[in-house]
């Protein structure tokens, strides 16, 4: 009868299901696109998202500044070196 019991005070959550089914880039993707790395941004933000830890994933970091300041970005955002 525990069981039952645990069951009725702890009912299992439901866990929306999302849907995804626009194909067209939204206003991020188009601002990601236009930097000319998109493919570097996204292998970090993967290596970030499998490690939890930034400083794992300093290769990935460095890729996507040496793109960053290839496609002349650092003067299009007055980005500046810390």
């Amino acid at each position: 009868m525990a069981g039952k019991e645990e069951k009725a005070a702890n009912p299992p959550t439901k866990v929306p299901e999302i849907v995804d089914d626009d194909d067209e880039p939204d206003d991020w993707d188009k601002r990601i696109f236009s930097t000319g790395c998109a493919a570097e941004q996204m292998k970090m933000n993967d290596c970030y998202y499998q490690k939890r830890d930034w400083r794992s994933c300093k290769l990935e970091m460095e890729a996507f500044r040496e793109c960053w300041k290839r496609q002349g970005n650092d003067e299009r955002t007055e980005t500046k070196n810390a």
